[in-house]
C-alpha cells in the first residue's frame, strides 16, 4: 500500500472512533437529559445522531476494508445492502439538518406561534416525509441493480455496471442528488438567511439601546463602556459564525463527493482513486462535525454532560467513603477482639 493508502486509512481508523464516541454523547445526553427529550427539535437531532451512528459502526467500517483489499468485503448480497443503507442514511442526514434549520427558522421569525406551529405531530411528519424521501432512491437503484462495489471510492454504492443503461442511471444520479444534497442545501441557505436578517435586526435594536444607555451615562468608567462596545461587537458576530458553520460545513463536506459522482457519470474521464476516496471521506467526516455543530457546543448539552460527569464522581465517592467506614469499623472491631 502506498504512503497516501496508509495515511487515509489511518484518518479514516480516527475518523470512525471519534465519530462513534461523539454521536454516541449526543445520544446518551438525549436519553438521560428530560430537558433536551421535551424539545420538538430533539426529535430530528436524534434522526440525524442515529444515521450519523449507523454510518459510523456500519458503512465506514466495510468501506475502511474495501479500501485496504480493493474488492468488495462480503459477498455480493452484502455489499448491496450495505449500499442501500448508505444511500439511505447519506440522504436522510442531509434532509434532518434541512429539517433543523426549519425549526430554527419557524423559533425565529415566528417566535411566539411557534409552539402552535411546531409540534411533535408536525416533526413527526416532517421525519415521516424524509424516511420516505430516503427509502425511495436506493429501492429503485436496488431493484435496477444499481448497487455494488465502486472500486474508484472504495466503497459499496450507487453502480451501474451495464454500459447500455448508462443514461438512465446519470438521469437517476442526478435526479437524487438535485432532491437530496441540493434541495437541502437551498432549505438550509433560505431558512438560514431569513435567521440571520431577523437576528441582524434584534442586534441593531439593542445596539441602539446600548448607544442611548451609554451616552445617558457619563460617569461610567472606560473600561466598563470599553466592554459593552466588544460586547455590542461579538453579539452582531455570534449569529453569522453560527450560521456560516451550518452551510459551510455541509457545502464543504458533501459538495467533493457529489461533484466528483456527477463528473464521473457524464464523461469519460476516469476519476483518480485517490481523490474519490478522499472525497467519500470527506463527506463521512460530517458524521463527525454534527454532533459539534448541532449538539455538544451548546450550553444545554454541556450542562447535561456535567450532570452525568457529577452523578458518576458522586456515586464513585459515595462508595470510596461507605467502603472506609467499613474498613474503619472493621478495624476498630479487630482490636476489641484481641483484648
Amino acid at each position: 500500500m502506498e504512503l497516501w493508502g496508509i495515511i487515509g486509512c489511518v484518518f479514516m481508523v480516527l475518523l470512525i472512533l471519534a465519530a462513534v464516541l461523539s454521536n454516541g454523547m449526543v445520544l446518551i445526553c438525549f436519553l438521560s437529559c428530560t430537558d433536551i427529550r421535551a424539545q420538538v427539535p430533539g426529535l430530528f437531532i436524534l434522526n440525524l445522531t442515529l444515521c450519523n451512528l449507523l454510518l459510523a459502526v456500519i458503512n465506514m467500517p466495510l468501506t475502511l476494508v474495501g479500501v485496504i483489499h480493493g474488492h468488495q468485503p462480503g459477498g455480493e448480497g452484502l455489499c448491496r445492502a450495505v449500499g442501500f443503507l448508505e444511500t439511505f442514511l447519506t440522504s436522510n442526514s442531509m434532509l434532518s439538518m434541512a429539517a433543523l434549520s426549519i425549526d430554527r427558522w419557524v423559533a425565529v421569525v415566528f417566535p411566539l406561534s411557534y409552539h402552535s406551529k411546531m409540534r411533535y405531530q408536525d416533526a413527526a411528519l416532517i421525519l415521516l416525509y424524509s424516511w420516505i424521501h430516503s427509502l425511495s432512491f436506493p429501492t429503485v437503484a436496488l431493484c435496477l441493480s444499481w448497487v455494488g462495489f465502486h472500486q474508484t471510492y472504495g466503497s459499496c454504492t450507487l453502480y451501474n455496471r451495464k454500459p447500455e443503461e448508462g443514461a438512465s442511471f446519470m438521469a437517476f444520479m442526478v435526479l437524487f442528488h438535485l432532491l437530496s444534497f441540493l434541495l437541502s442545501f437551498l432549505v438550509l441557505c433560505v431558512t438560514y438567511l431569513q435567521v440571520l436578517k431577523v437576528a441582524r435586526s434584534h442586534c441593531r435594536r439593542i445596539d441602539v439601546i446600548t448607544m442611548q444607555t451609554l451616552v445617558l451615562l457619563v460617569d461610567l468608567h472606560p473600561s466598563v463602556r470599553q466592554r459593552c462596545l466588544e460586547e455590542q461587537k461579538r453579539r452582531r458576530q455570534r449569529a453569522t459564525k453560527k450560521i456560516s458553520t451550518f452551510i459551510g460545513t455541509f457545502l464543504l463536506c458533501f459538495s467533493p463527493y457529489v461533484i466528483t459522482r456527477l463528473v464521473e457519470i457524464s464523461s469519460s474521464t476516469p476519476i483518480n482513486s485517490t481523490w474519490g476516496i478522499a472525497s467519500r471521506c470527506l463527506a463521512y467526516s460530517k458524521a463527525l462535525s454534527d454532533p459539534f455543530v448541532y449538539c455538544l457546543l451548546r450550553n444545554q448539552y454541556k450542562s447535561c454532560c456535567r450532570d452525568m460527569v457529577n452523578k458518576i464522581l458522586k456515586r464513585s465517592s459515595s462508595g470510596h467513603s461507605s467502603a472506609e467506614r467499613v474498613n474503619s469499623y472493621v478495624g476498630n472491631l479487630v482490636p476489641a477482639t484481641e483484648q
